[in-house]
């Protein structure tokens, strides 16, 4: 349905609806776009408007039920809806001059914001009627979804690299493969206990390391699988708690890494999301119930047309 079969067939003022209609289409210009209606291209403009002739006539639907009857906006609250969109300019001229340009002004803006706040506030009863969600609901979920409650397995590390650089004759590859070795067997050739190797490492990665973590003893933190060159990320999980790893070459250089800790996969207890569960199905629940409620709507309005 076209815009000017929209306003026709609107219940209310035209001069308003068409008002109404043009703030939705520079809401659909700026969410898809983040551009003024003047600045689209003819395919953009046929896309925006597609999106604001969808969300019109999905406020038409609503604004006329009955629910919306008895919903009250105090002019308050529309005055700090318009105060939210005026201070993202600089000056009350530039928001008018913006407004105009887009067919609108402050009191169709206005009247506009109303409008979408009253939607809101009739959704927002709608979804409330949703049934509420029990500790039980959320446990079935919770033992039907395990899955997603993992988190995977993490792992601190270290590592110092030697880069690889032609230019230079200590950086030649064979030549950052040797240094590399010396600084693994350095490393996995001395008794220590593993605070002390930590230790070690840090020193030998601030003296040794050409890569910015040097700085913090090579510290990479706590990685979970992927997050690193392919090589490297493979070496790293083959490694035990304290183990050093031989060289290992990536697209940088040679790095040799310190796997400090391993934190294991593992399930999240029920303890722990039973409130994260309970909102995201109260939340399905809540856009069920309006779903449902709007599709009552357009039923008795095929019904009665």
């Amino acid at each position: 349905m076209s815009m000017p079969a929209l306003i026709d067939s609107a219940v209310g003022g035209a001069a308003d609806k068409a008002a109404a209609y043009r703030y939705h289409l520079l809401r659909a210009a700026t969410e898809r776009f983040q551009s003024n209606l003047a600045a689209l291209d003819d395919t953009r403009r046929d896309t925006v408007q597609q999106q604001a002739d969808q969300t019109f006539a999905l406020e038409e639907l609503v604004l006329g039920s009955d629910e919306a009857a008895d919903i009250v906006i105090a002019e308050s609250t529309v005055e700090h809806s318009f105060a939210e969109v005026a201070q993202r300019f600089e000056d009350p001229d530039e928001l008018d001059a913006d407004l105009a340009r887009n067919g609108l002004d402050a009191a169709s803006l206005k009247l506009a914001l109303r409008r979408e706040l009253t939607f809101d506030a009739v959704m927002q009863r709608v979804g409330s009627r949703h049934a509420e969600v029990s500790d039980t609901d959320a446990r079935l979920f919770y033992e039907l979804h395990q899955e997603r409650f993992e988190t995977p397995e993490r792992r601190t590390a270290r590592h110092i690299l030697v880069t690889v650089n032609d230019d230079y004759a200590d950086n030649t590859r064979d030549a950052a493969r040797a240094r590399a070795d010396q600084i693994a067997a350095r490393l996995n050739g001395e008794p220590r206990g593993a605070g002390d190797l930590v230790q070690r490492f840090a020193r030998l990665a601030r003296r040794h390391s050409e890569c910015p973590t040097a700085m913090e003893g090579g510290k990479l933190g706590d990685v979970a699988r992927g997050q690193l060159y392919p090589a490297v990320d493979a070496a790293l999980f083959a490694l035990p708690a304290g183990g050093v790893s031989a060289p290992v070459e990536s697209e940088l250089g040679f790095h040799v890494l310190l796997c400090e800790r391993i934190e294991p996969a593992r399930t999240l207890p029920f303890a722990r999301v039973r409130d994260r569960v309970r909102q995201a199905l109260t939340k399905r629940r809540r856009r069920a119930a309006q779903r449902a409620w709007i599709g009552e709507l357009r039923q008795r309005q095929t019904t009665t047309a």
